[in-house]
C-alpha cells in the first residue's frame, strides 16, 4: 500500500527505486542487522515522511469524507505524526466513528493503541452537563506534551482551555536537573565562586589586574583636568530672530 500511495504523486522511477531500497534496508541494533518485515525501518531518516504519507491516505482523507457524508454535527480533527485528537458535537457521532475507524485501519493492517484511545466529555458544556448528572470535573487529555483542561475565565466565567506540561515529563525533567546539580563536577567550589569546573575555568581566563603607581595616577588626573577644546566656537550671545508671526525666537 505504501508504494501505491507514493506512486500516486511521484512518477520518477529513480526516486521510487531509492524508496524501495530504504524499505528493505532493515535495522541495525548493537551491531546486529535485522530485516524489516512490516512498515518502515525504525530510526531511518525517511521513515517519518513515509509514515506521514501513509496516514494521509489512510486516515486524513477518509476523515474528511466521513465528516461530509456520515456525521450529523461538527467534527474537528488534529493530527501530528501518528498521534491525533478528534472533537465531535454529538456523542453518537463519536461512538459511531470509533467503530468505523477501527474497521478502516484494519484494512491497512493498522490498529488503535487501546491504552491511549478513549472517549471523554470535553468542551464548553462538559462541566455543566456533568454537574447536572452529579458527576465530577471534566476529564483531561494529553496531546503533544501538554495536558489539556476545561477551565473558566477569571473575568466573566466563560469557557477557556488551559494547558500545562504533562506531570510525568515535568517530574522527570526536574529529576534530571537535580541529578546534574549534585554531580561532583558541578558542586560549588570552596571560595563560593560557583561550581568547581566553572571556577577553575574562570581563574584561567580572568585577566590579571595591574596596579597603577603614583606617577601614572598623577598623569591621568592631569589629563582629566585639561579642558576640552570645541571645534565650533560658541558665541557669547545669540542674536534675536523673528518669525512670520513676529514672535521672538532665540
Amino acid at each position: 500500500w505504501l508504494m501505491k500511495f507514493v506512486e500516486h504523486r511521484i512518477a520518477d522511477r529513480r526516486v521510487l527505486r531509492l524508496i524501495r531500497k530504504f524499505l528493505r534496508a532493515g535495522v541495525s541494533e548493537d551491531g546486529k542487522w535485522s530485516k524489516t518485515v512490516v512498515g518502515t525501518p525504525q530510526g531511518a531518516v525517511i521513515s517519518p515522511l513515509l509514515a506521514n504519507i501513509y496516514l494521509h491516505y489512510v486516515l486524513d482523507l477518509w476523515v474528511n469524507w466521513w465528516r461530509d457524508h456520515r456525521a450529523r454535527g461538527e467534527v474537528y480533527f488534529v493530527r501530528y505524526a501518528d498521534d491525533f485528537v478528534m472533537g465531535f458535537q454529538y456523542q453518537s457521532d463519536a461512538r459511531m466513528f470509533r467503530i468505523e475507524l477501527a474497521e478502516r485501519l484494519a484494512k491497512f493492517e493498522l490498529e488503535l493503541q487501546q491504552d491511549k484511545t478513549r472517549l471523554i466529555e470535553f468542551g464548553r458544556f462538559a462541566a455543566s452537563n456533568r454537574k447536572e448528572r452529579g458527576g465530577g470535573k471534566p476529564e483531561t487529555f494529553d496531546f503533544l506534551g501538554f495536558t489539556h483542561i476545561c477551565a473558566r475565565k477569571r473575568k466573566g466565567g466563560g469557557f477557556t482551555l488551559h494547558r500545562k506540561t504533562i506531570g510525568k515529563r515535568l517530574r522527570k525533567k526536574i529529576k534530571d536537573v537535580h541529578e546534574t546539580l549534585i554531580r561532583p563536577d558541578t558542586k560549588p567550589s570552596s571560595d563560593g565562586r560557583g561550581t568547581g569546573a566553572m571556577a577553575a575555568r574562570t581563574a584561567q581566563t580572568e585577566p590579571k589586574r595591574k596596579r597603577l603607581d603614583l606617577a601614572t595616577h598623577a598623569r591621568l588626573d592631569g589629563e582629566m583636568d585639561t579642558p576640552s577644546k570645541s571645534a565650533t566656537p560658541i558665541p557669547e550671545s545669540t542674536p534675536l530672530r523673528l518669525t512670520r508671526g513676529r514672535s521672538p525666537v532665540r
